[in-house]
């Protein structure tokens, strides 16, 4: 394909990015505005904000689809190089960690949904397998939450020891395991039944309950609760 470029300095002023926000705010900016400013210039085919709508439409204009391109999957793009790679990264990173500071802190699980939105912050944009355990009192208040393990692209592995001994330090008496796949694809494996299994039984060796299992991909979960599997 080839691209007439057309230099952002000779572009209405309304239209530019930058003048755009500073005339009319933030809110007046398209996704691919802003990632245009971050990307600061663009390359010898495209300006910044036709090489930004380039990228966004790759993925969907989906900006949880963009944070998973990573350092790497950025970089396939012709005029994102490893320093702008790093600022796209950085921008989306310090707007996870506001969302997680403004979030309301679930205090206690009434439901999968619950204990979702308090793993998602954490693992759901991952591009490695994250194991993480929520550790609950007697009436699901939450007492704490810890990652027991990290891995790779397909799996992690979990020491269950590891994880009762959080769970007797904290006096836990019910628990709620999750973990992401990458893929996105939230079909439970074999290995996710085994664990599940494996991690029930030693909990209840311990009266602690296993409440529920998570797999988490994007916005979205499988829950073994409320499909039957436990």
């Amino acid at each position: 394909m080839v691209y007439s470029k057309i230099n952002i300095k000779d572009w209405d002023e309304a239209d530019r990015p930058r003048e755009k926000l500073l005339a009319n705010g933030k809110s007046s900016l398209t996704d691919a505005e802003l990632l245009a400013i971050v990307i600061g210039s663009g390359s010898g085919e495209l300006n910044a904000v036709d090489l930004a709508r380039h990228i966004m439409a790759s993925v969907g204009n989906d900006l949880n689809a963009l944070t998973k391109l990573g350092i790497k999957g950025l970089c396939s793009f012709k005029g994102i190089g490893p320093a702008k790679a790093v600022n796209i990264v950085a921008a989306l990173e310090l707007g996870r960690r506001r969302m997680l500071l403004a979030a309301a802190p679930v205090q206690k699980i009434t439901s999968s949904a619950d204990a979702f939105s308090l793993l998602a912050m954490e693992i759901g944009e991952e591009q490695v397998e994250y194991f993480w355990c929520i550790y609950l009192s007697q009436s699901n208040q939450v007492l704490a939450k810890r990652k027991v393990s990290q891995g790779g692209l397909t799996s992690t592995v979990v020491d269950v020891r590891v994880l009762m001994k959080y769970a007797l330090e904290q006096n836990a008496t019910a628990l709620i395991i999750g973990h992401n796949h990458p893929s996105g694809n939230l079909v439970p494996s074999q290995a996710d039944i085994n664990i599940t299994k494996k991690i029930k039984a030693a909990a209840a060796l311990l009266d602690v309950k296993l409440l529920d299992h998570l797999i988490l991909g994007g916005n979205s979960y499988y829950s073994f609760a409320d499909e039957g599997m436990l």
